[in-house]
């Protein structure tokens, strides 16, 4: 089985976000790491692969830092990487899809796994605009995943609940957290990983140029939250706090 894991370098969950000073989000000193959604799905598709048989290749679009991601996704066991650097320009979602699409579409694939979102931007979008580029069904948001007799039964999240559904491969299914425990890279598979293939291409070798992926959408501006105010500390007995506390929730805080 042929499958294909997309995946996306993001800010480290614990990297603390400042603005430079012309108001842009400031990366420098910021640790990058592997989408951790896509984390789930690159964990689904080595399972896939050993039950099944067959090759996991994942695919980014990014600069040359994204090989890390890359790299620790072909530690945990993926067979080969291909890495499409966009050079400076700018993308969105449509930019993103549209370049996966188009090295996917020179490729053999039963099935097309990938995080249902990114922790950077959140938007959810670019697997389902590639699967709509291909023509193709997508599963969003999958916390349960068969695979049997070229069918996919993917048990997915939906307000109050769950449903199951059934789609002919190949296919785009987007993990959720639940779908499984992703493996930490052993040290054996992170020295195999500098011996598999990445194969890097421009945006020139895929048949595009920047003009072709040229954003539709583009952020105005950042603004970090406002800092939390201190809290209060109500003294007296437990009744007489008790009033005031909720003389200031209503005339205060205005939450009642």
């Amino acid at each position: 089985m042929k499958i294909i894991v997309l995946i996306k370098q993001t800010f480290d969950t614990e990297a603390k976000i400042t603005l430079d000073v012309n108001g842009k989000i400031n990366k420098s000193g910021v640790s990058l790491i592997m989408n951790p959604y896509d984390e789930f799905a690159v964990e689904e598709a080595l399972r896939i692969k050993e039950k099944a048989g067959g090759e996991v290749t994942v695919i980014s679009v990014g600069g040359q830092q994204t090989q890390d991601a890359l790299r620790q996704a072909l530690a945990m066991g993926a067979d080969k990487a291909v890495l499409v650097d966009s050079g400076e320009a700018e993308l969105d979602e449509y930019s993103t899809a549209t370049i996966l699409a188009k090295v996917i579409g020179d490729m053999e694939y039963d099935i097309i796994l990938g995080g249902f979102r990114a922790i950077d931007d959140g938007s959810a979008q670019v697997a389902g605009r590639v699967a709509e580029i291909l023509n193709i069904p997508v599963v969003n948001v999958v916390t349960k995943l068969e695979i049997a007799d070229g069918k996919a039964t993917a048990t997915r999240e939906i307000e109050g609940g769950s449903e199951v559904v059934e789609v002919t491969l190949p296919a785009i299914i987007t993990a959720q957290k639940g779908l499984n425990e992703p493996r930490y890279p052993s040290m054996k598979g992170i020295m195999k990983a500098k011996k598999k293939p990445m194969d890097k291409k421009a945006l020139a070798d895929i048949g595009l140029d920047e003009s072709q992926v040229a954003a539709k959408v583009k952020a105005i501006s950042f603004a970090l939250p406002e800092a939390r105010k201190a809290g209060k500390v109500i003294p007296g007995e437990p009744a007489e706090a008790a009033r005031e506390l909720a003389k200031l929730l209503r005339e205060e805080a205005k939450v009642i």
